[in-house]
């Protein structure tokens, strides 16, 4: 793991990602990214001694070059205030600020710098109404990234990740999966906790669950783990109440990525535990 890639918006939620995304790099040896976007559709800052109105403000608005280095030399301030608390000889910190999508630009810094992991913060959400009907970029990235994604919502500590919920269906033979997995594990020096939710619409017996989850333990050479299996009525619900019950550290899952119509009728079990799950959660998209 050599490049860690922190979107920031400047919240606490991202700072706290922040704070984690700098621990994993002390330890590691890895490089820090902080990005910001400056998405004009939905960021204009207007503090109360700017000069612009809020009152008919035209189109050409994006285009006024005042306004947008404006916009770019108070995000440059927030971003020196941001990370300086975090520099340091041990760590090293890239930032960068652009104008545009902050998705298609987190897309983008992926592939371009070879990032290894992302590591975001998230408010989540407390009602189902609003989780449905508002997106967030967090949502975005965790189901398509093509790296492993670290959600966080509070301050965490690194040596106190200790116990890692890890669950599936175990009947995906994905060994990418497991490998990034192993990865995390490795930087956490944590113990695996390998459980299978069973639900009425998605049951299997004792038997041959404990079967297919040795198999995956032993086909992709699984170290320090436990074998569990948990009943519920949803997948989501059961998942955040094991590592609830067994007061795990953080959450591993994996997620299939669907978009469109089929993420509105099947919706995204990783997406939904990212949402409400108070601690940190790591999700790797499966391959097609």
């Amino acid at each position: 793991m050599k490049k860690i890639l922190v979107p920031t918006d400047f919240s606490e939620q991202a700072d706290n990602a922040m704070n984690m995304g700098c621990q994993i790099a002390q330890k590691n040896g890895a490089e820090v990214y902080a990005l910001h976007i400056l998405d004009i559709s939905g960021y204009i800052d207007y503090a109360a001694d700017s000069s612009y109105s809020m009152m008919g403000s035209p189109p050409s608005l994006v285009l006024d070059e005042k306004f947008m280095n404006d916009l770019q030399e108070g995000a440059q301030e927030k971003m020196e205030h941001f990370i300086d608390k975090y520099r340091s000889n041990e760590i090293s910190i890239q930032q960068k600020i652009e104008f545009g999508n902050a998705y298609l630009f987190i897309t983008e810094e992926v592939k371009n710098e070879d990032i290894d992991l992302i590591v975001m913060g998230s408010k989540g959400v407390e009602d189902g109404v609003e989780e449905f009907f508002v997106g967030s970029n967090t949502e975005k990235v965790v189901r398509h990234a093509k790296c492993p994604v670290i959600t966080v919502k509070n301050r965490v500590q690194l040596d106190q990740i200790k116990n890692i919920v890890f669950a599936s269906g175990f009947t995906e033979k994905e060994s990418h999966v497991s490998v990034e997995l192993k990865k995390i594990q490795e930087v956490f020096d944590a113990t695996l906790h390998l459980v299978r939710i069973n639900t009425p619409n998605n049951f299997e017996t004792t038997r041959k669950a404990q079967s297919l989850i040795e198999q995956f333990a032993k086909s992709n050479e699984l170290r320090q783990y436990t074998i569990n299996f948990y009943d519920d009525l949803v997948e989501e619900d059961g998942i955040i109440y094991f590592a609830q019950d067994i007061e795990a550290d953080m959450i591993a899952l994996a997620t299939h990525g669907r978009s469109g119509l089929m993420h509105l009728l099947s919706g995204s079990i990783a997406e939904d535990v990212v949402n409400h799950a108070k601690r940190p959660v790591w999700t790797f998209r499966l391959k097609h």
